[in-house]
Formats: C-alpha cells, sequence, structure tokens
C-alpha cells in the first residue's frame, strides 16, 4: 500500500510566507495572494494517509558494515525493517563524526555547519569560567549545583527539529524524546518538547525544573533494583563463536570475550552493555502510554536514541564478542518495541539511522588484513603542538594551541596579535602536513572560502566534508584530518580502546531503513544522507516546510510511484 497519495495542502493566513514548499518537499510555488478579510483562516491538515506517529531511531554508532555484517542473523526489529525501504549507504556528510552533529541531523533536515552543532565539544576562550571547552547540550551560562556537572540545553541548536515544527503548526501533537545521552535526545527532540528523558549515573532524569513522571519513576525503580542485585552474563549465540577471542591491550587488560556480567552496583557496566538499551526502549514504551502517543487527531513525534552500541564499540571494539552480544540483543529489544507498539493498535512509521559509525581497534585490525592502522602519536596533542610552534616563531607555549584531542578542530590563543596569529597559524599548518599521520590541515579562511559539498557524498573532497562542519562563530581556527586507519587514541585504557569521529567512510556511512506496515519494500544502495530524512518524514505526514529549510531531499518511500514526495520537476 502506498505511504500515502500526494496531494497539495492550503495554508492558513497566519502561515503564509513568499514561498511555500509543498509537501514533496522539492516543488516550489509562488505564495497566493491573501484574500481581503478572510471570515476564518483554513486549517492545514495532516495528509489524507499520514502515520499517527513518527518513530525515529537512532543507534548510536551503528555503522553500515555492522549493518552489513549481522544482518543475516537479525531476526527481531531490524529484520522487521529490513523490509521496508532499505537505503544501505546513508551518509552523515560532514567530518566531524561525533554524537551531537550525527544527532543533529536527522531531525532538523541540516548540516552541523547550520544547526551550529560541529562537534560534541568545541573551545569557546570567552566564557567566563576557567574551563573553557563547551559541550555542545550544555547551557555553560548556568553554574550547576555539582561543580563537576553541568546544566543540561539544547541551546546550542539553531534549527528547529522535526517535532518542533510538527508541534508549531498542530499544538496537539506531541513531542518526545529519550536515550542513553543527553545530547542525543535533545538534539532529536529540540528546543520545544513534551516529556525529554535520559540516562544519568543510575536512572533516567529530565532537564532541571523538569519533575519525573510516573513512566520515569517506574522504570528509574525497576533498575535501581537490578544495579542493586547485580545481572548474571548474556550467552553467547553460535554465530558469535568466531569472534569469542581475547585481543591483549596491555599487561593488565584484554577485551574480545566479554559477556556483560554485571556486577551489583556496577553503574558503568550497566551503561555499556545491552541492558541500556533495554531500559530506554522499555521506557519509550511507557512513554507512549503516558503521552497517549499515536492516539491523537495530528500526527506525534516520538525520538529514541540507543546508546549502548556506542559505549561498546568505545569500550571493548566493533569485532569482538561484545560487539557481536550487542547486535543481538539490540534486535530482539526493538522487536519486542515494535510488537508493543502493535499491541496497542498504533499506526505507526519508523525511520532508523546512526549518528556516525564507527572503526575497531588497531589492535585486532592488524590482524584483520589491515597492518597499517596504528594510534595517533601523542606528537599531535595540544601540548605537543604548543611547544612545536613556540618552536618556530618564539611565542610562550603556554596554552597556544588548545585542542579537543588529537584531531579535528584546533584553536590559536586568543589574545595573539593578529600578526603573531598569522605566523602561528601557518606554523601549525606546517608542522602538521609534516606529520606522517596527518592527511589535511585546512585553515578556517580555506574553509570558509571553499564550495559546499554537492553530487553523491561519498565522492566529496576532505575540504567539503569540513565545510559541512564548519559554523565560524565556534568552529577552530584549523580543522586537522588523520590519515586513514589513524585512531585518534594514543594510548588505550578500560572502556576507551576505540573510536570514530574522522572524515572516512566507515565513520560517515551509517544504515538509513524507513517501514511502514504494508509499504512496498525496496533497497536502494547509492548514496543519500540523513539529512534526507526529515524532509522525507515532513512529506510523509503532510507538512509544509519554507523554502530551504532543508540541506537534504525528499526521498520516495513508495517504489517509484511518487506517492511520498509527489511529481517532480
Amino acid at each position: 500500500m502506498a505511504l500515502r497519495t500526494f496531494r497539495s495542502v492550503t495554508l492558513g493566513a497566519a502561515a503564509l510566507a513568499a514561498v511555500i514548499v509543498l509537501p514533496h518537499c522539492g516543488l516550489a510555488r509562488p505564495a497566493a495572494k491573501r484574500a481581503p478579510a478572510p471570515a476564518a483562516a483554513p486549517a492545514v491538515l495532516p495528509a489524507a494517509n499520514a502515520p499517527k506517529l513518527i518513530v525515529a531511531i537512532s543507534i548510536d554508532q551503528f555503522s553500515a558494515d555492522l549493518f552489513a555484517q549481522y544482518r543475516s542473523h537479525f531476526t527481531g526489529g531490524l529484520a522487521r525493517l529490513a523490509t521496508g525501504a532499505v537505503f544501505p549507504a546513508g551518509y552523515q556528510s560532514h567530518a566531524a563524526t561525533e554524537t551531537c552533529p550525527g544527532h543533529s541531523t536527522i531531525l532538523t533536515g541540516v548540516h552541523p555547519a547550520r544547526s551550529g552543532i560541529i562537534a560534541n565539544t568545541w573551545i569557546d576562550q570567552s566564557v567566563a569560567r576557567g574551563k573553557k571547552a563547551v559541550y555542545c547540550a550544555e547551557d555553560e551560562t548556568q553554574a550547576a549545583a555539582d561543580p563537576k556537572d553541568y546544566v543540561a540545553s539544547v541551546g546550542h541548536l539553531l534549527v528547529p527539529t522535526l517535532g518542533e515544527r510538527v508541534k508549531a503548526l498542530w499544538p496537539t501533537s506531541r513531542n518526545v524524546a529519550v536515550s542513553g545521552k543527553d545530547r542525543a535526545a535533545l538534539m532529536m527532540g529540540g528546543h520545544v518538547i513534551d516529556s525529554v528523558y535520559w540516562w544519568k549515573g543510575a536512572g533516567f532524569t529530565s532537564l532541571d525544573g523538569r519533575a519525573l513522571t510516573p513512566a520515569a519513576v517506574n522504570e528509574n525503580k525497576a533498575l535501581g533494583e537490578v544495579l542493586s542485585a547485580g545481572a548474571p552474563e548474556f550467552s553467547l549465540p553460535d554465530w558469535c563463536k568466531a569472534k569469542d577471542r581475547a585481543v591483549p591491550l596491555s599487561s593488565t587488560f584484554a577485551v574480545g570475550t566479554g559477556r556483560f556480567a554485571l556486577a551489583p552496583g556496577d553503574k558503568n557496566g550497566f551503561r555499556a552493555s545491552p541492558r541500556l538499551d533495554r531500559a530506554t526502549i522499555d521506557l519509550a514504551t511507557e512513554l507512549v502510554d503516558e503521552n497517549k502517543l499515536g492516539k491523537g487527531a495530528t500526527p506525534d513525534v516520538l525520538s529514541v536514541s540507543l546508546s549502548a552500541t556506542d559505549y561498546v564499540g568505545h569500550g571493548y571494539g566493533t569485532e569482538g564478542s561484545e560487539m557481536c552480544i550487542q547486535m543481538q540483543q539490540l534486535d530482539l529489544a526493538l522487536g519486542d518495541f515494535f510488537v508493543a507498539l502493535d499491541q496497542r493498535g498504533i499506526d505507526y512509521a519508523v525511520v532508523l539511522t546512526a549518528d556516525h559509525g564507527g572503526f575497531d581497534m588497531p589492535e585486532r585490525l592488524g590482524e584483520q588484513a589491515l597492518p597499517a592502522s596504528h594510534r595517533v602519536s601523542k606528537s599531535l596533542l595540544p601540548e605537543a603542538l604548543s611547544a612545536a610552534v613556540a618552536a618556530k616563531t618564539g611565542l610562550d607555549p603556554s596554552g597556544l594551541i588548545l585542542s579537543d584531542g588529537a584531531s579535528g578542530d584546533i584553536w590559536l590563543r586568543r589574545e595573539l596579535a593578529p600578526a603573531d596569529k598569522a605566523r602561528a597559524l601557518a606554523a601549525l599548518k606546517a608542522v602538521l602536513v609534516s606529520d606522517p599521520d596527518v592527511a589535511a590541515a585546512f585553515t578556517a579562511d580555506e574553509i570558509e572560502a571553499a564550495p559546499a559539498g554537492t553530487g553523491s557524498p561519498e565522492n566529496w573532497p576532505l575540504i567539503a566534508r569540513a565545510k559541512a562542519s564548519f559554523y565560524r562563530p565556534r568552529s577552530g581556527d584549523l580543522v586537522l584530518m588523520l590519515k586513514r586507519g589513524v585512531v585518534p587514541i594514543p594510548v588505550p585504557g578500560p572502556g576507551y580502546v576505540a573510536t570514530h569521529g574522522s572524515p572516512w567512510d566507515y565513520d560517515r556511512r551509517v544504515p538509513m531503513l524507513f517501514w511502514r506496515k504494508g509499504m512496498a519494500s525496496f533497497e536502494q544502495p547509492s548514496p543519500v544522507e540523513t539529512v534526507d530524512i526529515a524532509p522525507t518524514l515532513a512529506a510523509l505526514i503532510g507538512l509544509p516546510v519554507p523554502a530551504g529549510a532543508f540541506d537534504g531531499r525528499c526521498l520516495d518511500l513508495d517504489a517509484g510511484t511518487g506517492d511520498t514526495c509527489g511529481a517532480r520537476p
């Protein structure tokens, strides 16, 4: 069955703009002239066949490679979604492949260059506190009760999300988000949100000033009992046995054979295990009931970000028994979630994607036909770069170079005189491009002057990938890109052995799956972008959006009939 029959929508007088984009999200026409003194403004109704609930799911660090690797073993929710519209080569087109920027693209439909979410953290030397690193989901102007904590906020996001747009047009709609991470829930939910929760410490919490609703209270109580008692290990599926091999990372610890046994009181162990995703999905189900999602006259939006795959990837890598168990348990938990929605009789549509991909640890990759993969040198950390640039320029090395690690945005000390800053920037770039681990180093001026990426995102030059992440008020003076296969963790430690964040395909390429009961199944292998998701969902529900609001395009989910996106010009 077609997801909906394309039709025009008539906007009320208060919503008229100079140009209106119809729900097929690409065809613009001049706005009609306002009739003199209309008696009443007609309402904008959802599309005739619009689903009652949009479920947008992000699996943190779920690369296209993981989806392809385990696809034949899925029997639950991921297997169901694979019977819908499958885009196995979705792209987080930008270079800064981190959680906050990636989540900001999914329901805003814009790249980080427009959302302002350039990274998980950036350096702002003007903030009135000693710590100059600013977290993407904090209000740095507010002091938290605990000096080690922060006040969570979505204030850095410069654009609205799909849920916000839906509520603005249809105030009776509900916009709800839940995640294992605050930045994921907030970047998918947005500024105007009815209910938002994320995991923190030993339970789910919300924005300051919001009391926990009964759904969260009940879930936290149940989780408290699990944490107090502990839990046995997960069994290893037969198809995971080939992954069950210890890989030493030092004389004191190894990874690759874990089963996620939970000791009593081990909050970190709970978080970096399939149990976190199961808890998030359980709370999402309770929030469906509590908010009566999918039961109203206008569409609701539920955002669910599942974080355990990311924690497992960082803590154990992507190729051991730990990730194999995580993939099985994730699939089963999603299957139970969709069955729960079915049992409630909700007409829902699902999109599932990821905020970024991931890369395995070089100690294992070296045994798997990728001997060139290695850990980055400490020479690219800010202290070493400060010393190297100071030696070339004679400037004071103290705090000369600031960064969040050995890749990505780099800032120069803001007190430098213009001439000194120019000398330091030139010296910094010379040091970087001569390093054998560095693929490219672009100054802010070079990025700003470069053309934006066009065509297939897999073929964008590196500078275009950097431009999609570049927002001048927050971005660095220079962006550093490591060579393919260089892992930006100089020394591994428990909980942090592998990562993401590069401009390469293993971090940029993610699956994009759309499903609704009765829709035709197809697979489109050509690259698409995660910024295409919001315009596609807007078209699906008949939500009019102003011209130019999205960087992405509508994807036809009706297997060539054109019903989703409408006639093309």
